[in-house]
């Protein structure tokens, strides 16, 4: 199979700055230097909860395309759309793209991760196949009865980057790059924190505070008040020389998340050289191995209190660390294999 067009859909904006859409970003470009003729359709809408109005613009988007066409769909809509794609089973080439399974979000009622479950189960079933992004998300994608011959994994990459320069050797500057949302464990991570007054640290905080504006306009107050108005700051979302800038000042990258679908920011720091502390989920554990950093249960923040505390009072079991994470980097696939690899599931995708 040459390279031919694919239609690209994905929810809202593309530019939104999450890891799933960073990953659709990569994505995009990586096929299109590959000399496919991908073709991207924006649906407007608030998914996975699409109103009725907004999933008849996805039907009729869908509608549109040409018979046979080869068609990748972002999980975030994917799941949420399971009559509208089996509409068009039996005419197009639908491969679905599950960063991770919509009901495993953390936060959300029972009710609703049973309804989402169910929802992308139904949908999956008209798929012709999957891509995922970690082998951790392979089993969440089988038990939604979806065979594991119909599924590929295409593990994010990263680009080359210098490794950090760190803060020198006054206080420990942690980096925690993730959306303010309950699935990335910050409240865990300032209950932590909040053990460790006693010691010198500062913790900036990367990522978008309008995903939960509940959940966001908490953390965002504990860090306004004693012991952490002076110590945390929260930047917001962060793209360019900007980003970069705050990854070239931590000494420590902290993601205390409950779930992932495969941590690209810990790919990234590790890029970086810098030394990760974060939990056993996603493709975290590959990436982090046994020398780049340490990792804690998730939702435990006395564990990840004492980690911390051995890192600010131990400076020689950082240097060890960072030595780790320097070899890490090289192990680190790049965008343009991830590419070649989301090429090859499509292509074994085009005949089923």
């Amino acid at each position: 199979m040459k390279p031919g067009t694919l239609f690209f859909v994905v929810p809202g904006d593309i530019n939104t700055r999450t890891g799933g859409y960073g990953y659709d970003r990569e994505m995009l470009a990586g096929l299109r230097a590959l000399g496919w003729q991908v073709r991207l359709i924006s649906l407007p809408g608030a998914y996975p909860s699409p109103t009725d109005a907004e999933r008849e613009q996805a039907a009729a988007a869908l509608a549109a395309l040409p018979d046979d066409a080869m068609v990748l769909v972002d999980g975030l809509a994917f799941g949420a759309l399971p009559t509208e794609v089996g509409r068009e089973h039996d005419r197009l080439r639908v491969v679905a793209l599950v960063h991770h399974p919509l009901g495993l979000e953390t936060g959300i009622h029972e009710d609703d991760a049973r309804r989402l479950l169910a929802s992308e189960e139904a949908a999956l079933a008209h798929a012709v196949g999957v891509v995922v992004t970690s082998p951790r998300t392979v089993s969440a994608v089988q038990a939604l009865s979806v065979p594991l011959d119909r599924i590929v994994v295409v593990e994010p990459g990263t680009e080359p980057a210098q490794p950090a320069k760190g803060s020198g050797e006054g206080s420990l500057h942690l980096l925690c790059v993730a959306s303010i949302v309950p699935r990335k464990g910050y409240d865990t991570l300032l209950d932590a924190l909040a053990a460790l007054d006693h010691l010198e640290w500062t913790l900036t905080c990367v990522g978008s505070l309008d995903r939960d504006s509940s959940y966001a306009s908490n953390i965002a107050a504990r860090c306004a008040a004693a012991p952490f108005d002076r110590r945390v700051t929260l930047a917001g979302e962060l793209a360019g020389a900007a980003l970069e800038a705050a990854y070239s000042s931590a000494d420590v990258f902290v993601l205390p998340t409950h779930y992932e679908g495969y941590g690209m920011v810990v790919a990234e720091a590790l890029a970086r050289a810098i030394p990760v502390v974060s939990t056993r989920t996603g493709a975290i554990e590959s990436l982090v191995g046994e020398t780049a950093g340490v990792l804690v249960p998730a939702g435990d923040a006395q564990a990840l209190a004492q980690v911390l505390a051995d890192l600010m009072t131990n400076r020689s079991r950082l240097q060890q660390l960072r030595q780790g994470a320097l070899a890490r980097r090289g192990a680190i696939p790049t965008w343009a294999a991830a590419a070649a690899s989301m090429e090859q599931a499509l292509r074994r995708f085009a005949g089923a």
